[in-house]
């Protein structure tokens, strides 16, 4: 099993930044890709950036050129750094993390453990 820990949510204006955390503990030898996902009110949890364990990352195109995944593999720590945020970005934002190295980067079904989720919100 996998346990998964977020935090760095908060309230920004439009333009702003915000660094989330996610620590994981537990069986980490098993995850090969870790991810970040949104989740609006209302709507369906979307992946937004994804990393596999050499460090190569993926992002969605609404985020590509703001946002950073990244990961400290000593410290089983993911990051994700977001810049020039929206009213759009607003979200509860969700850690996740897989066995299977197969499948969609940013299809929610393929991801065995997630986190409790952290708030991000942007004002206008």
């Amino acid at each position: 099993q996998v346990q998964l820990v977020e935090s760095g949510g908060g309230s920004v204006q439009s333009g702003g930044s915000l660094r989330l955390l996610c620590a994981a503990s537990g069986d980490t030898y098993s995850i090969t890709r870790m991810a970040w996902f949104q989740q609006a009110p209302g709507k369906e949890r979307e992946g937004v950036a994804a990393i596999t364990n050499d460090g190569s990352p993926r992002y969605v195109d609404s985020v590509k050129g703001r946002f950073t995944i990244s990961q400290d593999t000593n410290k089983n720590t993911l990051y994700l750094q977001m810049n020039t945020l929206t009213p759009e970005d607003t979200a509860m934002y969700y850690c996740a993390a897989r066995r299977w190295a197969g499948g969609s980067y940013f299809s929610a079904k393929y991801y065995d453990y997630w986190g409790q989720g952290t708030q991000v919100t942007v004002s206008s």
